[in-house]
């Protein structure tokens, strides 16, 4: 009974059980977007000319109009359309003409007439998903006004240039390799300044406008997602100048650190998902061995850290960005030779060479071989001795710079993530 077809048309075919789920999403949607667009106007003292009721009835609205027109033409659709449009188009002139000039009502209500439309046609999870975003974009009116407040003359810059990179510059260029080994593809590695630059930029606005409120713990998280080394670097340096915080630096050290190999799985995701199967037990012993390290440090910290102590003074950082893009080059030539040269040992000395300074290029480099005679065992133990070769850089720069109490904590840290990091070869290698 509930698979018989009661609707057949050019537009869409239904079975009473496709009607009773598409209706009820389509009537659950007007409702929760109605309901949210009258509490704003209960809650700022204004007048909406669309509340649940109306928002149920546009989405139902478009339900209709798309099951009419699979029998009598498109043309029913556009004309509901077209008479939605005059009516926001009115409500917009009336509530001008009282000094509010906010279309986000309008703009909404056709927004539910097309995903009632939508949801008929059988785009279900496309429904829900805009509804989400909508909501959210909706419910955080204050919020937004606050952060674009906040957003400076070179942040907005910054963004301007990252869509010249990914959107004016990336698809243009070739997408093959162009030089004699084989190894060269411009396309390639402005994806990866491009991916490089996103994080850090993304970082960088987390930090700002996240980081105060949130404490150690989000700074020192969002911080190892911009680098863990940079954030090694300033606190070991902070810790020296205030050594009654330096309990606090040592867990937004190790915070930092614990996300470092959450940054390895990422790149290992984008360019060679199989090998994951291979590393992601170790590299998650990695992050609990620091996360949780992290934690118990927590206890009894002494005060918050504000953000503007690891915010980076340019936001989207180009330059750094193109000198990864450029050491990105240099590592692929390096473990190219290595592996020509001195096969599997090769890697191993080129991953524990390069990742003193960045262990992000060395993964990706890794990740990306294609040769066949280069086992995925030694890709995986080359990938785990760059993560703990970076490791023996932010040991240094602590105990270089680092307040005494803070060398304690990060030599006891490390330690266990050195363990950490011998339980990962023992997995990768036998077992």
């Amino acid at each position: 009974m509930f698979d018989e077809t009661i609707i057949s048309s050019d537009l869409v075919t239904l079975t009473l059980k496709d009607i009773a789920l598409r209706l009820a999403v389509t009537l659950g949607v007007g409702f929760v977007i109605g309901l949210e667009r009258e509490h704003a106007a209960i809650r700022d003292n204004e007048h909406h000319f669309a509340g649940v009721r109306t928002f149920t009835i546009v989405a139902l609205l478009g339900f209709l109009s798309g099951i009419v027109s699979g029998f009598l033409g498109i043309w029913i659709t556009f004309l509901c359309l077209a008479g939605l449009l005059v009516l926001a188009g009115v409500s917009y002139y009336v509530s001008s003409q009282r000094g509010d000039v906010g279309t986000t009502t309008e703009f909404t209500l056709i927004t539910s007439f097309l995903l009632g439309l939508l949801t008929l046609l059988g785009y279900v999870l496309i429904t829900l998903t805009v509804t989400v975003i909508i909501l959210t974009l909706l419910s955080l009116k204050f919020e937004m006004k606050a952060i674009a407040g906040r957003i400076t003359q070179e942040e907005i810059f910054a963004f301007l240039k990252f869509v010249v990179l990914a959107a004016l510059i990336l698809p243009f260029l070739p997408d093959r390799t162009i030089d004699p080994y084989n190894v060269f593809n411009p396309q390639e590695i402005m994806r990866v300044i491009i991916l490089t630059s996103g994080l850090n930029f993304s970082g960088y606005l987390l930090i700002k406008f996240l980081g105060a409120e949130k404490g150690i713990l989000l700074t020192g998280i969002v911080g190892g997602f911009v680098s863990s080394t940079i954030v090694t670097w300033t606190f070991s340096k902070r810790s020296r100048e205030n050594p009654a915080l330096s309990k606090n630096y040592s867990a937004a050290i190790f915070f930092a650190s614990s996300i470092m190999p959450v940054r390895v799985i990422l790149w290992i995701y984008i360019f060679n998902a199989a090998l994951l199967a291979r590393l992601v037990v170790p590299l998650i012993l990695l992050i609990s061995a620091g996360f949780v390290y992290a934690l118990i440090l927590m206890r009894n910290r002494h005060e918050r850290i504000q953000e503007e102590e690891i915010l980076p003074r340019n936001p989207l950082n180009l330059s750094e960005a193109l000198k990864f893009g450029g050491l990105f080059i240099l590592i692929l030539y390096f473990v190219h030779f290595a592996i020509l040269f001195l096969g599997s040992k090769g890697v191993l000395i080129a991953s524990a060479i390069s990742a003193l300074s960045d262990v992000d290029a060395i993964t990706i480099s890794l990740a990306k071989i294609s040769d066949p005679a280069m086992s995925v065992l030694t890709v995986s133990n080359g990938i785990l001795l760059a993560v703990l070769s970076n490791t023996v850089v932010k040991i240094a720069l602590a105990l270089i710079y680092g307040s005494p109490e803070l060398k304690k904590r990060v030599i006891t840290g490390y330690g266990l993530i050195f363990l950490a990091g011998i339980a990962g070869f023992v997995i990768v290698n036998f077992i």
